[in-house]
């Protein structure tokens, strides 16, 4: 069965308005920032920050979540594997299976931060959340 494309507008058809790059099931990157994130208790806990591709994979390796803070002031980031979150059509976001406790323990970064490069970070996140880490190699 095809998977038929949504969108709200043609690219240049004048309307003004921007295409949903959207399907039943694949969406663009730039649908998935911003996203609200949802714990286990239907509390938003924060929106999808960015989303990490492993270049030579071709995988996405992690979901940031950014949390807290003000103005990007005091915000923490949450790598999450991307098999952690479910999108819920109903609540308009994604739902990790998470409660707040375990958010709160989970590895994070500050916004003046970007461990991707520290040995051994990747897995670690992977290792918390218990999710096998794929991507050996890298």
């Amino acid at each position: 069965m095809p998977d038929p494309v949504r969108s709200a507008a043609s690219p240049g058809d004048g309307s003004g308005a921007l295409a949903i790059n959207e399907t039943d099931r694949m969406i663009a990157s730039d649908r998935v920032e911003g996203t609200s994130v949802y714990d286990k208790a239907g509390v938003n806990r924060g929106s999808v920050n960015n989303v990490m591709i492993d270049k030579l994979f071709g995988r996405i390796a992690y979901v940031v979540i950014s949390c807290g803070g003000f103005l990007g002031i005091g915000t923490d980031y949450y790598p999450l594997p991307w098999q952690k979150l479910t999108y819920d059509r109903i609540i308009g976001g994604y739902a990790m299976d998470l409660t707040r406790e375990q958010l709160e323990r989970a590895p994070r970064y500050p916004s003046d931060q970007v461990p991707w490069t520290e040995p051994g970070y990747r897995p670690s996140a992977y290792d918390y959340y218990e999710v096998p880490y794929y991507l050996q190699g890298s």
